[in-house]
């Protein structure tokens, strides 16, 4: 993770519209690396890799245990616990159109910088929060300090994954796969953190304080090693003498390319299915466990598994796909096998423990996941111009952020409906977004990455 290279951003030159698919004007052709080592993570992705497993050391050791500490350390109701949770996956995924225009505007480094502060308090705070309006306050803060720094590290995983693709031809799926795998190995590592802290009596309290802890570590290490980049929407000719008078309708431009895209906001719609879904790991498994066990402390081995999984197998499934299937199939595909995944639970025998059911919607809502997530990514580059990535990153977060506080409550009211009613409901969400998959552009890979998808 000890980089000092510059950040590759189209900033330096903005590119046209036609240059997604070639050399951006004015930049040097670049010197072909040799066929062995064509594929090599440049410098700056490695860098983003690894602030991806970091961030989600910390982000883990804490959150899969929030529901239980809600419902059974503070007595909150079922639909409460829901609607705190919503509350958290809003303030951070519906919030991440604001990162996304800050990190286009100032670059990713401010963004990320800030964004780690507000997660050390938010964790400081929550360690201690003990009515319900603190606990909201402390969770809304830990939520938009990732609508912080997540956009500015995904857009900028994003735009060098399409750089690595143009220049070597390894297909940027491949890249970003090594990144969600990053992200899952740090998530491997936090529950076990956040366990390890329970069976050692150190409780609840003891969790956020170490996640708290890990994001300091985190702040240091990026203060430090993180390359200053321009900001990638800065206009070329900002220092013109009417550049003033541009300023405003170009401060609307972006905004208004990205949310009136079609296929943007399609895509945008079957993301949105995957985070309703995968929010159930937080609400209906916590509550599953509980009940088949009488505990929730094997709640962190189901999460460990979920990530062990993705860090096996997430590079070689998205290798196979990104050569066989388009993204929008893998999309579809994944979104099918969550449903798969919801639909097990009252199938599955008891088995040892009782934790067959809910390591049957581990197994398969992770499965998906590893198909659907790079396909949705790589999609974005072929749907928007490259001064409106993170823009358009952070609303493909913000939309599903938005979806998830919507149906919160509703499905926390569900834990209380019969087990075939509450799972076959869950189920039906990533089956619609399923549906809406197919309704979007093929994008690059697979049979066609000969083509580009077009928008609209």
């Amino acid at each position: 993770m000890a980089s000092h290279e510059p950040a590759h951003t189209a900033a330096d030159e903005p590119a046209p519209a036609d240059a997604r698919a070639g050399t951006p004007a004015g930049e040097r052709p670049r010197l072909r690396l040799r066929p062995r080592l064509a594929s090599a993570p440049t410098p700056y992705l490695r860098l983003l890799t690894a602030t991806q497993f970091a961030f989600n050391i910390g982000f883990y050791a804490v959150l899969p245990y929030l529901a239980t500490h809600l419902g059974g350390g503070l007595g909150m109701a079922g639909w409460l616990v829901g609607l705190v949770l919503g509350l958290r996956t809003f303030s951070q995924q519906g919030l991440f159109v604001v990162g996304g225009v800050l990190t286009d505007r100032y670059g990713p480094r401010p963004v990320v910088l800030a964004g780690c502060t507000l997660r050390i308090a938010g964790f400081g705070w929550l360690a201690f929060a003990g009515s319900t309006a603190t606990v909201i306050a402390a969770v809304l803060l830990i939520g938009f300090a990732a609508a912080l720094f997540s956009p500015a590290v995904e857009s900028e995983a994003a735009r060098e994954a399409v750089r690595h693709e143009r220049d070597t031809g390894a297909p940027r799926a491949h890249v970003l796969a090594l990144f969600s795998a990053a992200g899952q190995a740090g998530a491997f590592i936090g529950p076990l953190l956040g366990s390890l802290l329970l069976l050692l009596g150190g409780g609840f309290r003891a969790a956020c304080l170490a996640g708290a802890a890990v994001f300091v570590g985190v702040l240091a290490g990026h203060a430090r090693l993180m390359p200053r980049a321009a900001p990638v929407s800065e206009p070329a000719d900002a220092r013109a003498p009417d550049a003033v008078t541009r300023t405003a309708p170009r401060a609307w431009s972006p905004w208004r390319a990205v949310f009136t895209n079609r296929a943007f906001l399609l895509l945008c719609l079957a993301y949105s299915s995957y985070l309703v879904a995968y929010n159930q790991l937080y609400l209906s498994l916590p509550v599953e466990v509980e009940r088949a066990t009488g505990s929730g402390a094997a709640l962190g081995w189901l999460f460990a598994l979920s990530s062990l999984l993705v860090v096996v197998a997430q590079v070689p499934l998205t290798r196979l796909s990104a050569r066989r299937i388009a993204p929008r199939t893998a999309l579809a595909t994944g979104l099918g096998t969550v449903a798969a995944g919801f639909a097990a639970v009252p199938l599955a025998p008891a088995g040892p423990g009782g934790l067959l059911p809910g390591a049957a919607l581990v197994v398969l809502l992770t499965l998906g996941q590893m198909l659907l997530v790079p396909a949705a990514r790589g999609l974005v580059p072929d749907l928007v111009e490259d001064r409106q990535l993170g823009l358009a990153t952070g609303a493909l977060s913000s939309v599903s952020g938005i979806a998830v506080l919507a149906g919160s409550a509703a499905t926390g009211a569900l834990l209380d409906a019969p087990a075939p009613v509450r799972w076959a409901a869950l189920a039906a969400v990533p089956l619609a977004g399923a549906a809406l998959a197919f309704t979007l552009p093929a994008g690059r890979g697979g049979k066609d990455r000969g083509t580009r998808a077009v928008a609209g």
